[in-house]
């Protein structure tokens, strides 16, 4: 589904990027990904969306490269970032129906799923709102909302779950094994471990730029121990390598 090769990105005059990161995400995959900030979460979420170039190695979205086939990788997925720029001067609705028209969702289907998710997180009654009068907990309902439009089989989220209230996020939870149970696969940044370690079947820890762990969280989350343990412990052990 995600094959990310020997990542490398460095920014000019900064110690901050990713050095040699490689990740495998298979369909049916909820993989969470954490560190702590300014660790490479973001830089490396955004160079998988295509948004931002990197030094050396490959990315590959369901067979495609996104350097050489960057429409078609697109098609396969949807990419969420930690603070979502919305068209503000758009109403809720013309926004969603925008991103459809982009990736050629046919009238039926889109009024099916903005009626199915919008219902679900309780956001359709403001979708005639005007998207600047949205708090940010609508903001990110309207995100996903957009995300889901075109059923990408491969969603990348970056700290998906700032902002939302305790139903929208269960509701998301139970969206994303949804998509899992279906052959796609979630890849997502978070802070809140607890929750990574109850959702999630995979999990990557990243420090510095560089991959520390990776693997299935009931291999890497030993007996006894929790996430935030064994992030703890890996982070600390890095510190002294």
């Amino acid at each position: 589904m995600l094959k990310i090769e020997h990542l490398t990105k460095h920014y000019k005059g900064s110690s901050k990027g990713v050095t040699d990161l490689s990740l495998h995400i298979a369909p049916g995959d909820i993989y969470a990904f954490i560190g702590h900030n300014g660790a490479g979460k973001t830089t490396t979420l955004k160079c998988v969306a295509g948004i931002q170039g990197f030094d050396a190695g490959t990315i590959q979205v369901c067979g495609y490269d996104i350097r050489k086939n960057p429409l078609d990788c697109k098609r396969q997925f949807a990419y969420i970032p930690d603070n979502p720029d919305i068209y503000e001067y758009l109403t809720g609705i013309q926004y969603l129906n925008f991103i459809a028209d982009i990736f050629g969702v046919n009238a039926r289907e889109r009024e099916e799923r903005i009626k199915k998710y919008g219902d679900g997180f309780e956001i359709t009654a403001s979708l005639g709102d005007l998207i600047s009068t949205y708090s940010h907990g609508m903001k990110q309902k309207l995100a996903l909302l957009s995300a889901l439009v075109h059923q990408p089989r491969l969603l990348i989220l970056d700290e998906p779950f700032v902002g939302l209230d305790p139903k929208a996020a269960v509701i998301l939870k139970d969206i994303m094994h949804s998509i899992c149970g279906e052959g796609g696969a979630i890849f997502f940044s978070t802070h809140v471990l607890d929750v990574a370690e109850k959702l999630c079947n995979k999990v990557a820890i990243i420090k510095d730029g560089t991959l520390v762990t990776s693997g299935d969280m009931e291999e890497v989350v030993k007996q006894g121990q929790s996430l935030e343990s064994i992030f703890m412990e890996v982070v600390e052990h890095a510190d002294t390598d």
